[in-house]
């Protein structure tokens, strides 16, 4: 799925980030802070927004991103201090045994 160059989950980001700053705007408009503060800060973080989920669409594609995350999740080597997990499958004759 495609809209306006966004690609697959960066709809929903893009969607869920529009809806939170709403939610801040009108958090700070009844906090009475300044209007024009208010609105240079959200458009700021709105403009921002926009760039960064065009861009992760651009840089990532439809899956990029999950596969990015999960690489970064795999660790480069695994230390094993006992062989007693590999010499104990066999004689046991369990499901991987004999």
């Amino acid at each position: 799925m495609m809209f306006k160059g966004l690609k697959a989950q960066y709809i929903g980001y893009l969607a869920v980030g529009m809806v939170l700053l709403l939610i801040a705007f009108a958090v700070l408009y009844i906090a009475r802070v300044n209007l024009y503060v208010v609105l240079v800060l959200v458009l700021g973080m709105g403009t921002g927004l926009v760039f960064l989920t065009s861009w992760l669409s651009h840089r990532f594609g439809e899956h990029g991103l999950m596969k990015f995350f999960a690489r970064r999740g795999v660790p480069r080597s695994i230390v094993f201090r006992s062989r007693r997990l590999f010499t104990g499958l066999a004689s046991k004759g369990g499901r991987y045994g004999s």
